[in-house]
């Protein structure tokens, strides 16, 4: 028999309940509506070449896994450029920490990690950021507070909230941003996370990277609620929906994020509306969605294009930006050597790492 959709009467013992007061409405204020960030010319030039880069970087990143150069599962961020730029823009390296999940080459790239060494860690390399033992999808950088590169869906929210709850503990004034995608937004650790980074008031942002298709699922068949920036309104977390596409409104979305969590006003989550070009991963043909709209997406809504079209108004010529261009691809070409030329690990590297001391 199929269920009534009237809700049944609650019982009468509950009447008595009628007058109790209401919960205490603790955090009822929203953030203001952003504003795209307004940048300067260098600003703007800075955004166009770090975007270039992570483009050019993960197609070559590509090539290589077409080569048989990197094993394993390799995940591009192949159009969602501006979503890790304009965000990582906005942070203090080494002051701020950023977590991440097995998409994380960009992020890094974002936060001036030398593309050699993430290079040679794709590649399986000693000369890779994580000795080449952490490979495509669990690369680290204590240095730079990049805390990963994460294989299992969700769990850097958990760890994302630790290091909030850290940076509050030590009271260094940094901010962590926790980055998550819309298929693992269904997660259940996510909301516990929610609950206590809010009881908290923890100085964490966390970012619905939504690309539309998870590991290949509509987000519109998978998720009941698909306005992703909702989230949080359970546990009394503001939301903010942002063009992932544009780097100027991710930037301007994130200054104001940021002003809401330095303010002592607990975490905020940012659903970043963007796109990826390629597969969930290089062994994903993507056959979910049509090539039409991908190509729609490309020639409408490019982060790379956008900003070209940003420079372009302010005045700089075809010529520098073409020049950004051939440096970009240079870089890039020079971090394919290296890693290719540089040694495998020794042995002994297995043994190394497992503790942080010894015992």
């Amino acid at each position: 028999m199929a269920k009534s959709a009237t809700p049944r009467a609650a019982p009468a013992k509950r009447a008595a309940n009628k007058s109790a007061p209401a919960p205490a409405d603790h955090n009822r204020e929203r953030p203001d509506t952003p504003k795209d960030y307004e940048a300067s010319k260098e600003e703007l030039l800075e955004f166009y070449r770090q975007m270039v880069l992570i483009r050019r970087f993960e197609e070559k990143a590509g090539q290589l896994y077409g080569l048989g150069l990197i094993g394993g599962f390799c995940h591009l961020y192949i159009g969602q450029e501006a979503v890790a730029v304009g965000i990582q823009s906005a942070l203090e390296p080494g002051k701020d920490s950023v977590i991440t999940g097995y998409r994380d080459h960009g992020h890094m790239l974002a936060y001036g990690i030398d593309p050699k060494v993430i290079m040679a860690e794709l590649t399986g390399r000693a000369a890779g950021i994580s000795r080449g033992k952490g490979g495509s999808m669990h690369m680290f950088s204590v240095e730079h507070k990049f805390y990963g590169g994460h294989g299992i869906v969700g769990a850097q929210v958990g760890l994302g909230t630790g290091l909030g709850f850290a940076h509050k503990y030590n009271d260094d004034g940094g901010v962590c941003v926790a980055y998550f995608g819309d298929g693992a937004s269904n997660q259940g650790q996510v909301y516990e996370s929610f609950n206590m980074a809010e009881l908290w008031k923890l100085p964490i942002i966390f970012v619905i990277e939504n690309n539309q298709y998870a590991m290949g699922t509509s987000v519109n068949r998978s998720s009941a609620e698909d306005q992703l920036y909702r989230r949080g309104e359970s546990f009394r977390i503001p939301g903010l929906q942002v063009n992932g596409m544009d780097v100027l409104a991710v930037r301007g979305a994130t200054e104001e994020a940021l002003a809401w969590v330095k303010a002592g006003k607990g975490p905020i989550l940012l659903e970043m509306k963007t796109y990826r070009y390629r597969g969930h991963s290089m062994s994903d043909p993507a056959k979910y969605r049509s090539r039409e709209e991908v190509q729609e997406m490309r020639d409408k809504s490019d982060p790379i294009e956008g900003a070209k079209a940003y420079l372009l108004k302010a005045g700089v010529g075809e010529d520098q930006i073409k020049k950004i261009d051939q440096d970009i691809r240079k870089i890039v070409g020079e971090a394919a050597d290296f890693a290719e030329s540089s040694p495998e690990p020794e042995a002994g590297e297995l043994y190394t790492d497992v503790l942080v001391e010894q015992y």
